[in-house]
């Protein structure tokens, strides 16, 4: 393993309780963009104004086709940080037999610490391990597990709902509710979406003031109808239905302190200046 170096980002801190306003952007907003040109896009944002990001492409150790120190000069020439990121963990990280994590997930986590990142976040639970109660309650404890393991490095392990957790149920109890209930507070942070959850029918606030105090970042997202009328489909914030800057501002004052914009679907307008309304427009609200 490679030796383990941890930044802590300005505004952020492992507890999620010091009420900061720092504003973030998933990468995956943008994904096509960084794929053909990764260093032009960053260096887009950069001069849009935003400072953080949030990464969604970690493949062969790599964050979109560099190192972990080739990306890190990179966002640090641009003055960018990347406090958070998202790479699936699936069961084929966790060696059931050794009750411990493979190398090749050690090895994310410790490329995480490198990069400065405060959380490591999980964005989907393979159907394989929401079958049965009692395979959703065996991966519960390998979170469990992960949130020890990234916080040896400074940092908390996270998962990031879409729609299914609200709609699926186990044993008569939906999904979103079993994996709060069967995860430690103190080791696994619900980056909620409050875009995703609402094309199940489940409103943030709700969710929010359910479970107070697991929120240490959000996805802030906006959704409307899409034009075949069949479901939504994410949008300019404000623009929508979702109610975004009233969920935005009830997190804040409960805790949360990373604010990650996502937009997947542009309604005509390029994904570049979407993100540019965007920020203007998280800013106009305070953030």
């Amino acid at each position: 393993m490679a030796a383990t170096a941890v930044a802590i980002v300005p505004g952020l801190a492992c507890s999620g309780r010091n009420n900061e306003r720092v504003v973030a952007l998933q990468l995956y907003s943008v994904r096509d963009a960084m794929k053909n040109d990764p260093q032009g896009t960053l260096k887009g944002l950069a001069e849009m104004g935003y400072t953080h990001v949030e990464h969604a492409n970690y493949v062969d150790h790599k964050f979109y086709g560099w190192t972990a120190e080739e990306f890190k000069k990179v966002l640090n020439d641009l003055g960018i940080m990347m406090p958070s990121g998202h790479t699936v963990l699936n069961k084929n990280h966790w060696n059931e037999q050794q009750q411990e994590f493979t190398d090749e997930w050690k090895k994310l986590v410790d490329d995480a610490a490198y990069m400065g990142q405060q959380y490591v976040v999980s964005p989907w639970l393979d159907e394989s391990l929401r079958q049965t109660y009692d395979d959703l309650m065996r991966f519960m404890e390998v979170f469990n597990e992960c949130g020890e393991l990234c916080k040896k490095s400074g940092m908390r392990f996270g998962y990031h709902n879409h729609d299914f957790e609200f709609s699926e149920e186990l044993n008569g109890e939906k999904i979103f509710d079993l994996m709060m209930k069967n995860t430690d507070a103190d080791k696994v942070v619900m980056q909620l979406d409050m875009g995703n959850m609402y094309i199940a029918g489940a409103r943030a606030k709700d969710v929010l003031g359910k479970y107070p105090g697991r929120y240490d970042n959000i996805h802030v997202k906006d959704m409307i109808r899409s034009e075949n009328g069949e479901g939504f489909e994410s949008t300019i914030l404000g623009e929508g239905v979702v109610g975004a800057k009233d969920v935005t501002d009830m997190a804040r004052e409960m805790g949360s302190e990373l604010f990650v914009i996502e937009q997947e679907a542009y309604q005509g307008k390029s994904p570049m200046e979407c993100m540019q309304e965007n920020l203007a427009i998280i800013q106009q609200w305070g953030y």
